[in-house]
């Protein structure tokens, strides 16, 4: 008699999900030049525009993640003063404003979310940094034509948001001048089972979002045929952040 074990359940639920995530990534493909895939993009935008508010109040209660705490750190040893910012995915805007306030030279935002965008503007103007912010609203792979390279790029907790990654790892990379920065969810059983059963959830409630763990060894493959090697690495339980740098971009900014 076979019994339902929770390693079976996980197991069943993230061939599901598995199967679910690669259709995706070929259909993503399939429609790169209209973007990666615009019920995802809508699900996404909805989700994070109900969540902003609160992203905002959670930072101004707590601070930063420990993740992010990690991602300061590297970026702090590559090196950010005077630097142009690049995030992708900025949310409520408070990570490359803390950046800002340490001394690098400006910052674009860019999120699905337009309340997060609404979110990040103002928090801008209350810091006095209105006039070194510049904010967007839509998916990065449709806006990229029309964006300036950065000297930093950041993209913390996006890529997982992402089901075709290596599209959004290289793209951004061509719009990165020195030092990229993201933090990903690390590749454990665990993990994978929480995301099948998100997976799950958004499906029963009729949301198209997704979340990815996608294989972190393949996404510093990337990075590194981009010409850019590893500054630091750290990692919590559940997230990956890792610092590049451009050999070539070393004498500073």
């Amino acid at each position: 008699m076979l019994r339902f074990t929770p390693a079976i359940l996980l197991a069943s639920l993230h061939r599901g999900y598995q199967s679910e995530v690669n259709g995706m990534r070929t259909e993503a493909r399939r429609h790169k030049s209209m973007s990666y895939c615009c019920p995802h993009d809508n699900g996404a935008a909805r989700l994070f525009s109900r969540f902003a508010r609160r992203q905002r109040r959670r930072y101004e209660k707590r601070g930063f993640q420990p993740s992010q705490f990690h991602l300061i750190e590297g970026l702090t040893q590559a090196g950010v003063n005077g630097a142009s910012l690049l995030e992708i995915g900025c949310g409520v805007g408070y990570l490359h404003q803390h950046l800002l306030q340490q001394g690098a030279g400006q910052a674009t935002g860019i999120d699905l979310a337009d309340q997060a965008i609404a979110q990040a503007r103002e928090l801008a103007a209350r810091r006095g940094l209105a006039d070194r912010t510049d904010y967007r609203v839509g998916d990065f792979i449709e806006l990229v034509d029309r964006l300036k390279a950065a000297d930093v790029a950041i993209l913390d907790k996006v890529i997982c948001c992402y089901p075709d990654a290596q599209g959004l790892v290289e793209d951004s990379l061509a719009r990165t001048r020195r030092v990229y920065a993201y933090t990903i969810p690390r590749d454990r059983w665990f993990i994978r089972g929480g995301a099948a059963l998100l997976a799950l959830l958004l499906r029963l409630f009729g949301s198209p979002f997704r979340s990815y763990v996608h294989d972190p060894g393949r996404i510093e493959s990337w990075v590194t045929a981009h010409g850019f090697v590893p500054r630091y690495r750290n990692q919590t339980a559940f997230w990956l952040t890792q610092v590049f740098v451009c050999p070539d971009s070393l004498g500073g900014f």
